[in-house]
């Protein structure tokens, strides 16, 4: 077996290959003109590049690597052999590295790459700030080293010529919520077929264009690195992948009313004839000969859970018929509009032979509408799937307990983190796949808990460390909504800074925490304009999101004080670790001014802490999440703990409110327009009842009773996640009663299941000792396989005994026992 290609197979720093592009999109050089002097008339362009050569002989081993702006797919022969780059910022570009060899033969090959070249800012791609060269059109640079046949470069003698085939869908992004993701548009009668082939003709095309970084200090280079894109940096993530999943079901109807082709957006265009008459029509399994009314057809297909990948359409159709496709997560009910409305989809427009589609970029969905129609002739749809393009989860961790509904929600969390597992963590695939600042604390701590493979866990704080100028990270990153620099959710910085501490904690990794760690003291510092004499924080900024629960953060804020805190510990312990004595001492002293004025927000008659004090006085508006922030940032005295945690999980008190959500699972227009009013008005009995939270910060609720000692109590807690898993889906929600059906932020119960309930979690830094403290509450027994750096640790715990298999040694933490010590291996208790 050769050895995996790696950076170290290349030479040092600059490559051998050039950036290329298409010679149609000629790059003029504007001199000492920058793109703040002029308007940004970059579009979506998409280029086909193809280099032919022979080889006597197949090397046992072909390094290659190669990137592109935008995105690109490669094919040898005419096999896809990889797909990128990982998303990023401009200046952090990133490289795919592989093994050209296996897919090579004696004679004749050919690699054949498509990039499409975004030119603005979606959900996952900045543009970068071009210099008079390089950046104001798309760009491919590749190189392979084939032995002594010497290195397969890109440069002039590659052929290229633009695609005028593909486009995106007029207006995407205007008007949804999901807006940032490309909706593409695809004219397969101006595709050329087999294109990627070897015996395809590229005669015609012309010859690719070299691109130079032009400015001064540039040496007009063409080979990176190269401004705006940097040094260009491995990807440092596996490849994504996953299954060919077909439909569940099928449904077909006949449609009456002639379809609106004003409308430029597929998915809007679907939505458009859901209320119009239609009559059902014959629907069996693939392949379907679609019947027509007087307007189209339209198929609804359900794959009977949530997926996420590349959507693929086979048809046999008359050149010019067009398939507008809808994907959903939840069944279309003709009500749909505006910013909530339908986004994500495609469309396909057949050339009359070889019509099999496979989009480009990944969508998540349930339900896939089709709606077919600009027909000449018979139909026939051959087949739909989606290939799923997910990260891997590496087998090895597992957890099992006596209670089958646990474990269904533990294998929900699973399945709902790795549907949002992707180049980064996302917020959910079947909307808008941005990797925001905040929710991936808990992605990455699912990983930790339940994957073998931690690499994405950590890429999660390598791209979200963007800071503004001010020192803030952006809410989401590598993005449309990084790139306009506008308002952030401050507390999502501080969730950063949680997970900047799990490195810490699991890996201990000295370099890394420390090349962090002055962007952690940059957000800490950010709040301390607002701290007031007396030690808490007062009117913060931008958006102080927290959660979606109804809770109240303004004027002078308990929860924001708390969350800050916590920041504050942890960075403090972290400086202490490296030896940083001084900058501990910084975080010590506000964190102690803190926890003096913090006393201002008890309420002894209720035995919990308020939300938040407006102008000097005590506001009545207690929530679940500021009882457990006092816990967890160690601003509440130890004595209050269990009464706090105990009076904030009381279920007779609790009521599930939100200033976004509405009564029928959606996202409420009118109260989203109130907050943008300042308008937060309590419809609950502020005094006796107290706000939920929802299920993302419910992972600092569930941190707060094992804190308290109180761990036993969450296996009956974890049971409210059960009302996602209704109607075939096997995933979990976005919120309490609303939102989307596979928010990866919402899975606190698996990792919960694993470091609390069986009690895996690091000891000492970098998980050189671990701690095994079981809590089954009511469970008669669970057992478990937990990744560390150096193995699984294996648990089994069975009424009164317990077995442990570890490659380290480890404290175990019996209720109602003394701490014991184990070395490494086998034990049984």
């Amino acid at each position: 077996m050769s050895a995996k290609v790696s950076a170290s197979d290349f030479r040092e720093v600059r490559w051998y290959g050039q950036w290329i592009w298409v010679p149609e999109d000629k790059v003029e050089i504007s001199w000492g003109i920058s793109l703040a002097d002029q308007e940004d008339t970059r579009k979506e362009s998409n280029g086909l590049f193809r280099k032919s050569f022979i080889l006597d002989a197949v090397p046992a081993r072909v390094p290659a690597r190669i990137t592109a702006d935008s995105r690109y797919v490669l094919y040898v022969n005419g096999h896809e052999v990889s797909r990128g780059p990982v998303r990023s910022q401009p200046r952090r570009m990133m490289y795919d590295l592989f093994d050209l060899a296996p897919n090579l033969r004696v004679g004749e090959n050919v690699i054949a790459v498509r990039v499409k070249f975004y030119g603005r800012a979606n959900s996952f791609y900045i543009p970068a700030v071009p210099n008079s060269g390089l950046g104001k059109t798309g760009a491919l640079v590749f190189e392979a080293n084939l032995g002594p046949p010497g290195w397969l470069v890109s440069d002039v003698t590659w052929k290229s010529t633009k695609s005028y085939a593909w486009h995106t869908a007029d207006d995407a992004g205007s008007d949804t919520i999901g807006g940032g993701v490309p909706v593409e548009v695809l004219d397969a009668r101006k595709l050329p077929v087999g294109w990627t082939k070897d015996e395809y003709d590229d005669s015609a095309w012309g010859k690719a264009q070299v691109l130079r970084a032009v400015h001064i200090g540039g040496f007009a280079r063409s080979q990176p690195p190269t401004d705006p894109y940097g040094p260009l940096y491995p990807r440092p993530i596996a490849q994504l992948g996953g299954e060919v999943v077909m439909p569940v079901s099928m449904r077909a109807e006949r449609i009456q009313d002639t379809v609106d082709l004003s409308i430029p957006k597929p998915a809007a265009r679907v939505a458009s004839t859901i209320s119009q008459p239609s009559t059902c029509a014959t629907a069996d399994e693939f392949p379907h000969k679609v019947e027509f009314g007087s307007g189209g057809a339209r198929l609804l297909l359900d794959f009977g859970r949530v997926v996420a990948g590349l959507v693929q359409l086979k048809v046999t159709a008359p050149a010019g018929a067009i398939f507008d496709l809808c994907y959903v997560e939840d069944l279309l009910t003709g009500n749909e509009g505006g910013f909530l409305g339908p986004h994500n989809g495609s469309r396909y427009i057949a050339r009359g032979f070889d019509d099999d589609f496979e989009a480009f970029d990944t969508n998540g969905l349930r339900f896939v509408y089709v709606l077919i129609h600009a027909a000449a002739g018979p139909v026939t749809v051959n087949r739909l799937a989606v290939r799923e393009m997910i990260y891997p989860w590496t087998p090895g961790a597992s957890f099992e307990c006596s209670d089958a509904e646990l474990n269904r929600l533990y294998d929900a969390g699973i399945r709902t983190v790795n549907l949002n597992s992707h180049d980064a963590f996302l917020d959910c695939p079947t909307r808008e796949q941005r990797a925001w600042v905040g929710d991936s604390v808990v992605h990455q701590m699912v990983h930790l808990a339940t994957n073998v493979d931690w690499r994405l866990a950590w890429q999660y704080l390598n791209l979200s460390n963007s800071p503004r100028s001010d020192g803030i990270l952006p809410m989401s990153v590598a993005g449309e909504i990084e790139a306009g620099r506008g308002i952030t959710i401050p507390d999502w910085g501080l969730h950063w800074v949680h997970g900047v501490y799990n490195l810490y904690r699991f890996v201990g990794d000295r370099e890394q925490v420390k090349s962090y760690l002055p962007v952690v003291e940059r957000i800490l510092r950010w709040y301390v304009p607002y701290q007031t004499q007396a030690g808490v924080l007062k009117d913060v900024v931008e958006w102080n999101l927290v959660d979606w629960g109804a809770l109240f953060v303004e004027d002078t804020s308990s929860i924001l004080t708390a969350i800050w805190a916590r920041g504050l510990k942890e960075f403090s312990e972290m400086a202490s670790w490296l030896g940083e004595n001084a900058s501990r001492a910084w975080a010590e002293g506000l964190y102690e001014k803190a926890k003096i004025g913090y006393e201002v927000f008890w309420d002894e008659r209720r035995g919990t802490y308020v939300d938040h004090i407006k102008d000097g006085v005590q506001q009545k508006p207690i929530s679940q999440v500021a009882g457990a922030l006092a816990v967890i940032s160690g601003l509440a005295p130890y004595e209050r703990w269990t009464r706090i945690m105990t009076t904030v999980t009381d279920a007779d008190r609790l009521v599930v409110r939100s200033w976004t959500g509405g009564s029928s699972g959606e996202y409420s227009g009118e109260k989203i327009q109130k907050q943008f009013m300042g308008i937060y008005e309590a419809d609950w009995d502020t005094d006796n009842e107290i706000v939920i939270g929802q299920p993302f910060i419910s992972y600092l609720v569930h941190d707060a009773l094992a804190e308290a000692g109180l761990t036993d109590k969450l296996p009956e807690l974890y049971r409210r996640w059960s009302q996602f898993l209704e109607n075939g889906y096997d995933t979990i929600g976005e919120c309490w009663g609303w939102g989307t059906h596979v928010h990866g932020w919402s899975c606190t119960i698996t990792r919960d299941m694993v470091f609390y309930t069986l009690g895996v979690t690091p000891a000492e830094p970098g998980y050189t000792t671990a701690r095994i403290a079981p809590r089954l509450g009511r469970l008669e027994w669970a057992k478990g396989r937990v990744p560390t750096p150096f193995g699984l640790v294996t648990v089994e715990v069975t009424g009164p005994s317990v077995m442990v298999d570890s490659p380290i040694p480890f404290l175990l933490d019996l209720e109602g026992s003394p701490i014991q010590e184990f070395e490494a291996g086998r034990h049984e208790i």
